[in-house]
């Protein structure tokens, strides 16, 4: 039998890598001889360099940047196997796990250090970069990632905007004859895996802004600045994006990308799908097992369960899912080509001792899953119909 085992991460719990791994063993227990393809997945956020040098056996490199709160720390991005893709997550730079609760402040947190860091893959040589959107700290449309760039931001009696959300409402004029001269000569994506605008209700700010520490009083101060922003880029670039899906991605750095460093918006988990070689493997594949923390009503935007069930369903292969937390958006996934929906904990449980549990209970899960498809086809085979 030949399995792919492509789960995404049970965030809190269990990277991608490490779920793929508790899975591939609970598919072993049962069936030892089993031909098994294992490919972790990410959607363009946390876990997305891991799973593409890991695929594409490439590496890991690190650089020194500006954090979201202005303090330097250490990030990583990735250099693929193809020696001109570079990787960044815009979270190891400004992300929300780098600042403490009691000191976000997505008035002034700024995206400063995801521009160096795709500085840094272009001085690695890359020519093209993959900027995944996810987990940020931020909601200054991606205008401190410019400013590293070289773009320049001016304000009143041309000096440059402060860093941050807020200082947006100061923006008069947008100078990009500074911008490195390599970006527009690489091709850049912007892996999303939410299709929210720049502004509105349904935009960066008033979306994603409360888990930032933003109280209603700054959500609709960082939207103001945010509409401000959007039709500067509009009025002096002639492109709008303030309505742009994917716009609002990351505090509004997919519109910063777009605007100006020349990037197009990719469905993050379709990308990584892409650069995975996914289809290929699909070919001579019986079964797909994935699988991650919480299925929910995310999953009718893009998410990397939907991305893998809708290229194996067009295959003709069967996919089970197995989740650490089922809701009742569970059947939507039928909809979308997944047979079959498992949760992994073996009765009621307390869900820090599911979190710590987590692999040993994945593993559980996937072992019962197997053991279903193997008494399925003994009754397929008719060995038990005749007693």
């Amino acid at each position: 039998m030949n399995v792919i085992v492509a789960p995404d991460s049970f965030k809190g719990s269990l990277t991608a890598l490490e779920a793929a791994d508790a899975i591939v063993q609970g598919v072993r227990d049962v069936l030892p001889d089993a031909e098994i393809v294992s490919i972790p997945l990410a959607d363009g956020g946390e876990g997305t360099v891991e799973a593409l040098v890991r695929a594409t056996e490439g590496k890991i490199a690190k650089a020194k940047v500006t954090g979201p709160m202005g303090e330097p720390v250490e990030a990583q991005f990735g250099l693929l196997g193809d020696d001109v893709t570079g990787v960044v997550e815009m979270a190891q730079a400004a992300g929300l796990f780098l600042v403490p609760p009691d000191k976000r402040n997505p008035l002034q947190a700024t995206t400063y250090g995801v521009g160096q860091l795709m500085l840094a893959a272009l001085d690695a040589g890359c020519t093209q970069l993959i900027v995944g959107l996810g987990g940020s700290a931020t909601n200054d449309g991606g205008a401190g990632m410019a400013q590293a760039l070289g773009v320049r931001l001016l304000g009143p009696e041309g000096r440059e905007v402060g860093r941050g959300g807020a200082a947006l409402k100061d923006l008069e004029r947008i100078d990009i004859s500074g911008l490195d001269p390599r970006i527009p000569r690489t091709t850049i994506y912007a892996a999303s895996d939410v299709i929210n605008p720049l502004c509105g209700p349904n935009g960066a700010s008033a979306v994603y802004g409360p888990q930032k520490g933003a109280s209603e009083e700054m959500v609709a101060t960082l939207d103001k600045a945010l509409w401000h922003y959007g039709g500067i880029i509009s009025e002096q670039l002639q492109l709008e994006v303030r309505d742009l899906p994917g716009a609002g991605a990351a505090g509004g750095l997919g519109a910063g990308l777009v605007a100006l460093a020349g990037a197009k918006i990719r469905s993050g988990p379709s990308l990584v799908l892409e650069l995975l070689r996914f289809e290929e493997y699909l070919e001579a594949a019986d079964l797909v097992l994935t699988g991650e923390g919480k299925i929910d009503r995310q999953i009718e935007f893009g998410k990397a369960i939907s991305g893998v069930a809708l290229l194996a369903e067009k295959h003709g292969v069967p996919v089970i899912a197995l989740t650490g937390w089922l809701t009742e958006e569970d059947h939507k996934l039928a909809e979308r080509g997944v047979a079959a929906v498992l949760p992994i904990a073996p009765g009621p449980i307390a869900e820090q001792e599911a979190m710590e549990r987590a692999g040993e209970l994945l593993q559980a899960g996937a072992e019962r899953a197997m053991r279903l498809i193997v008494l399925g086809r003994q009754l397929g085979d008719g060995r038990w119909l005749t007693r």
